[in-house]
């Protein structure tokens, strides 16, 4: 008996539920006004050249990247990520921006051809913002895909490794 009261105690708590509405969203600061909507510009990313594409809105920036790795191949290369404003120093939104990238990271000599080495990490970024630009400084911490060559000879290791950038970009 005391078997089917646990059982019928257990179903009863199960299907007990919770309304709350407090679903995660980080808070918007950002306004329509601190910045335009879309900024096209260009950078550079340790040793990648690039040109840039950045989103502004009420969370924090997304940004693509396009470039080419400066070496002797010019070995494509690209980054997405996204900055969340972490504390905010001026009137014009301008202050530290924490954010995530994924892309390439660097350009390695694999089997007497250059590939570029995907990754991904976290950044610290100051961000000046006004309604005609936008200049990021960064830097940040991430590692790389393990590369081989062909007899299975290690390339590149998975390892934390610094990335500085700089972009600058104007609204469209």
């Amino acid at each position: 008996m005391t078997k089917a009261y646990s059982l019928l105690a257990f179903f009863a708590l199960a299907n007990v539920t919770h309304a709350q509405d407090n679903p995660y969203l980080p808070e918007a600061k950002l306004t329509p006004e601190s910045a335009k909507a879309w900024n096209v510009g260009a950078g550079f990313t340790q040793e990648l050249i690039h040109m840039n594409a950045e989103w502004v809105n009420p969370y924090g920036i997304a940004y693509a990247k396009a470039g080419v790795f400066i070496d002797d191949d010019y070995t494509a290369g690209g980054q997405v990520g996204f900055r969340y404003p972490y504390h905010l120093t001026g009137k014009d939104k301008n202050g530290y921006y924490v954010g995530v990238y994924a892309g390439h990271i660097d350009s390695k000599s694999v089997d007497n051809e250059l590939k570029a080495q995907l990754g991904a990490g976290v950044d610290l970024a100051y961000v000046l913002l006004s309604k005609e630009r936008i200049s990021s400084f960064s830097i940040g911490i991430g590692a790389g895909e393990k590369l081989e060559d062909r007899n299975g000879n290690v390339v590149a290791e998975t390892e934390p490794r610094i990335q500085f950038s700089y972009t600058l970009s104007i609204c469209l």
